[in-house]
């Protein structure tokens, strides 16, 4: 069938995979596009999972400071090359990630980092705010459930949705970047600073002090 240029740039815009990939993946799914995105994210998986028993011990420091050095972010992101290092793309996504780490301030990179006094503290207000509201025994651990998958989405980095694009996390955007490059990518620490943060600032109260200044006059 014939597949046209105009939705051969849009699978491109939608997945990030080169032309000629994209135009195959249209023509294996009769040019429905959807269709496509799904073909090519599963033929993506199985390779980033063949790639996943090799070891990455080249890549990149990344810094990023925002808003007139209130908010510095350095992230080390792995490959298994020195040439992909230099790479345009693996430097972007570097740059991407620091930029999204900066404005969405995720507290651990993975859910296997989450603590186990923060899990079940978690745990225990999904659980109490259940039952306070009335629900079946029998439900509450699944909501308990869906809670903690939310607290996920929101506080792991790699489950967060990336801030330039919602419509995936920041996993599928290195994912994306592995399957393109061909060589096994990973983010293994990152950390954020925040001008102030974790310091006790003194709050002035502005209409105390204007009534000081007129009992002294």
């Amino acid at each position: 069938m014939s597949i046209s240029a105009k939705d051969v740039k849009e699978l491109r815009e939608r997945t990030g995979l080169g032309m000629m990939e994209c135009k195959k993946a249209l023509v294996e799914c009769n040019g429905n596009i959807d269709e496509a995105v799904t073909y090519l994210r599963k033929r993506s998986e199985k390779k980033v999972e063949k790639l996943a028993a090799r070891i990455a011990a080249e890549g990149t420091v990344t810094s990023y400071v925002h808003g007139n050095g209130r908010i510095g972010v350095l992230l080390e992101l792995n490959c298994e090359t020195d040439f992909t290092a230099r790479n345009e793309n693996f430097q972007s996504l570097a740059k991407d990630i620091a930029l999204h780490i900066a404005a969405a301030n995720p507290r651990f990179l993975s859910r296997e980092e989450v603590t186990p006094e923060i899990l079940k503290e978690e745990k225990d207000i999904a659980r109490d705010r259940a039952i306070a509201s009335g629900k079946p025994e029998k439900v509450v651990e699944k909501i308990v459930t869906g809670k903690m998958e939310k607290f996920y989405e929101d506080h792991c980095l790699l489950e967060q949705k990336f801030v330039k694009d919602p419509k995936v996390s920041v996993q599928d955007l290195i994912k994306e970047t592995t399957h393109n490059i061909g060589e096994k990518i990973t983010l293994r620490r990152f950390v954020r600073y925040e001008l102030g943060q974790g310091i006790e600032k003194k709050v002035d109260n502005f209409a105390e002090e204007v009534a000081k200044q007129v009992a002294g006059k």
